[in-house]
């Protein structure tokens, strides 16, 4: 998810067949917007959706992991499960999307295994540093504030390694009744954006330049909750990352309901956060991510959520601005 910031700045917090389970994700992704409530703060196990690959020598880059992670060959995941594309329950309420599927295909090369756990996103670092999980992995933009723990969202800082790249879109209802292109067009509508997120952000700061033509916010725990306002014409315009953006737009409904308008607005990294304390298996996270990419089986992930538009070419740690 985008950073609580406006990316440089600011103090708040984008199966079956590979083919079917693309359309049941699009299913899901409608009914959970309109039957998800916000979850609460307590951590909630979501272990099995991962790949278990378990410890193993063969892994070409186990020996780059810290031996406490290769003692129990998991590597434990905090996570926001409700952002689909890149991370949602699927029919049988198993974590999915293209941060598992990134996180599977990086188990393979490090031999463990990803275990995801659900809780809300802005406690997700705070956690981590706490000792409940390892790292995190949840659409979370990397910028400096975040690395230094300068917000709410990221009590005790990280360090970020970089995976995807995206930005924020403005989702509207099919055919745009509101005729909305950019920001600038938001004074006088109502608009829905995840707690925490630069998406807030972004509404805060249009907010500020709207003078008498104030905008109805609509702040949610959860991004379903601001698609679901959306669906049910409570709200005009969701502000949300790109590619979830995108990903409502071509699924949910059909196809139907949703466009995205205007441009990607201020594109950034997505980064797993990981310990400040914990070097080595950052190191060895940068490393597995550069494999995937250099082997390929990060694009066929990218590609089978149709997400190639958030690729990267090098693994990078702490590129956030």
């Amino acid at each position: 998810m985008t950073a609580s910031t406006k990316r440089s700045a600011g103090a708040a917090k984008p199966r079956t067949s590979r083919t079917s389970r693309m359309v049941v994700a699009g299913a899901i992704a409608v009914a959970g917007a309109m039957l998800m409530t916000a979850c609460g703060d307590q951590t909630d196990s979501a272990d099995e959706g991962t790949k278990e690959t378990g410890s193993t020598s063969t892994a070409p880059l186990a020996d780059k992991l810290p031996q406490s992670i290769r003692d129990k060959g998991v590597i434990t995941v905090g996570s926001d499960i409700a952002y689909a594309p890149m991370e949602f329950m699927d029919e049988n309420n198993k974590p999915a999307g293209v941060d598992i599927d990134l996180a599977n295909a990086m188990g393979e090369v490090l031999g463990v295994e990803f275990k995801f756990e659900n809780a809300t996103f802005d406690q997700l670092v705070l956690g981590m540093n706490n000792g409940r999980t390892d790292i995190v992995m949840s659409s979370m933009t990397d910028t400096k504030e975040r690395q230094q723990g300068a917000t709410e969202d990221a009590k005790g800082g990280a360090d970020f390694v970089n995976y995807f790249k995206a930005g924020s879109a403005l989702l509207v209802q099919k055919g745009n009744p509101e005729n909305v292109s950019s920001l600038d067009d938001l004074c006088g509508l109502t608009v829905a954006a995840q707690r925490g997120t630069a998406n807030e952000t972004l509404l805060k700061d249009q907010q500020a330049k709207c003078g008498d033509d104030k905008i109805k916010e609509f702040i949610s725990d959860q991004d379903t909750d601001s698609i679901t306002q959306l669906q049910t014409k409570r709200a005009d315009v969701v502000i949300t990352d790109f590619p979830v953006a995108l990903y409502n737009a071509l699924n949910a409904g059909g196809g139907n309901l949703f466009e995205v308008v205007g441009d990607q607005i201020d594109a950034a990294p997505y980064g797993i956060a990981v310990s400040k304390e914990n070097t080595e298996l950052r190191d060895a996270l940068q490393a597995a991510v550069q494999q995937i990419i250099d082997d390929g089986s990060y694009g066929e992930v990218l590609k089978e959520w149709k997400a190639e538009s958030g690729a990267i070419e090098k693994a990078t740690v702490n590129a956030g601005q």
